[in-house]
């Protein structure tokens, strides 16, 4: 890594934009985005942001706004992203598969009067006449708003410089709002940077090329996408993931670096080309946002070569284990070690703190925590925890504990937790045992309403390829195996389980479906 960048990454905090300018005065002609046969070189990555920030300037924007991006991967989409941060304007990336109840929602939650999308967005979410809301088309579709072509300030004048400030919000991150209207995470620009600094120790660099596969509204993807650039490296994205282009391009780009969900590996290694792709190149592999079984970690440890490293946290931050697989292949039922800098405690239902080895809920506190849900104060109040020094953890709601050798043992979310006949059952060891079966490829337990028990569990299973189980003895086989008070009391065999854009299983849209359909015999 070049002098330069190494001093900036030295100092406590700094800028990402800076970062890249001085990456393009660096090495101009290297390739810094791929995306669908485009690619930019970081000089045109940087006059375009540039072009981005001042187009911004021009309108009115700066420090202490919101702009709103809600479309599918481009590389617009990345200029958009970094000249607003040149520009000092927070971004909040919003879920083009939001509704279009939920995306006005954040929108008014966000407060932003600008908004980049694309025709297919603009198709779903309609904007009434008179809206204070200008909106501007990505892909220069004029459906969608002004064409980005045109909204772009003409010639390279260089935008007003901005000093960032660490408290500064960098952008606006909505949760996926399966459980309500989704809320606004803002993340600071002293936590983005953190983010950055981290990157290096996992190779991150001038030489790394990030496949990226997820949206570029998560930060899943943010995390690796936005160290990627920031450090000199080349990001390849995807508008949508397919096992098969993936593979494609890894091997094409001589990938090095990519962050998927444990989904998205399952899909990889039931590819058929799998085994033909020369992924060499592809050591260091990440994975976060959703339940890794240690019987996929395995297969991939077992069948793909390298690093393998599951973060374990929250988007809200403070929660931030890791678990490096290849190192440690005796711990793969845990999510790792509390990283490096980050407290992680357990608390129980009246927020005492518990001994080590006791089962409560996880709390965290680290150099990457949010500054709080934007505009929405109360709800920031009831994810924050303070010890008996007054410092502050933010609540994972998920409940774990550490076992002897310091790793957490993840539990459920303290929401999935069912209660029934008075016993609290967690729906990860009842998930844990059906997953044993030979016929069973995924599966999912949720609690529906009862009135003898108050809540029951109610299994859902899809059947490994080439299989057809007999639901009713499998919910036998099942119910001979847990204990009296975990026992389901209907088990369902589904084609596929409904899922986020992210891979996670959406258990209340489970719940949902099966309380509009519940067994003839209630």
């Amino acid at each position: 890594m070049h002098p330069d960048i190494e001093h900036l990454l030295s100092q406590p905090f700094g800028s990402l934009p800076e970062l890249i300018a001085r990456q393009a005065a660096l090495r101009p002609g290297h390739k810094a985005v791929i995306f669908e046969g485009q690619s930019l070189d970081y000089a045109a990555l940087c006059a375009g942001m540039n072009r981005v920030a001042a187009s911004l300037q021009r309108d009115g924007l700066g420090p202490g706004d919101v702009l709103a991006i809600c479309a599918g991967a481009s590389i617009e989409y990345v200029l958009a992203y970094l000249g607003a941060l040149r520009a000092g304007v927070a971004v909040a990336p919003l879920a083009p598969s939001a509704t279009a109840g939920h995306l006005s929602a954040m929108l008014d939650n966000c407060g932003a009067h600008l908004v980049l999308r694309d025709r297919e967005v603009a198709a779903q979410w309609p904007l009434h006449e008179g809206a204070a809301l200008h909106c501007v088309a990505l892909d220069d579709v004029p459906e969608a708003g002004q064409p980005w072509s045109q909204w772009l300030a003409a010639g390279d004048a260089a935008p007003d410089a901005i000093t960032p400030r660490p408290d500064w919000p960098f952008n606006v991150i909505y949760s996926s709002g399966t459980t309500g209207v989704p809320k606004g995470i803002v993340q600071s620009w002293a936590m983005r940077w953190a983010h950055v600094q981290r990157a290096v120790g996992n190779g991150y660099g001038p030489d790394a090329v990030s496949l990226c596969a997820t949206p570029l509204y998560s930060n899943t993807t943010l995390v690796a996408a936005l160290p990627t650039l920031a450090l000199g490296g080349t990001l390849v994205l995807m508008r949508k993931f397919d096992a098969a282009h993936y593979l494609r391009l890894a091997e094409q780009h001589g990938a090095t670096h990519s962050m998927l969900v444990p989904v998205q590996y399952q899909r990889l290694l039931a590819c058929p080309t799998f085994d033909t792709t020369d992924l060499s190149r592809l050591q260091n592999k990440f994975c976060t946002s959703a339940p890794f079984s240690a019987k996929l970690k395995a297969e991939v440890l077992r069948r793909w070569p390298g690093r393998l490293i599951e973060y374990y946290g929250l988007t809200e931050g403070g929660v931030r284990c890791e678990l490096h697989c290849h190192d440690f292949p005796n711990k793969l039922h845990t999510v790792g070690r509390p990283a490096d800098g980050a407290d992680m405690r357990f608390i129980d239902e009246q927020g005492r703190e518990l001994p080590a080895g006791e089962q409560g809920e996880i709390v965290g506190r680290s150099a990457g925590m949010m500054s709080g849900y934007y505009r929405l104060p109360e709800k920031t109040a009831e994810v924050e925890w303070f010890d008996g020094e007054g410092n502050r953890f933010i609540r994972s709601g998920d409940v774990g504990r550490l076992d002897e050798d310091g790793f957490i043992v993840l539990g459920d979310r303290m929401k999935d937790m069912i209660i029934s006949g008075g016993f609290n059952i967690y729906p990860s060891d009842i998930e844990a045992v059906l997953a044993q079966h030979p016929q069973v490829a995924e599966c999912a337990v949720i609690g529906v309403p009862s009135e003898q028990w108050g809540e029951t569990p109610v299994a859902y299973v899809v059947a490994r390829a080439g299989a057809q189980p007999d639901a009713a003895e499998l919910r036998v086989w099942l119910n001979e195996r847990v204990g009296k008070t975990q026992r389901v009391a209907d088990l369902r065999i589904a084609a596929s389980l409904p899922r986020s854009e992210i891979g996670k299983v959406l258990k209340r849209a489970l719940r949902d479906q099966y309380v509009q359909a519940p067994p003839a015999s209630t």
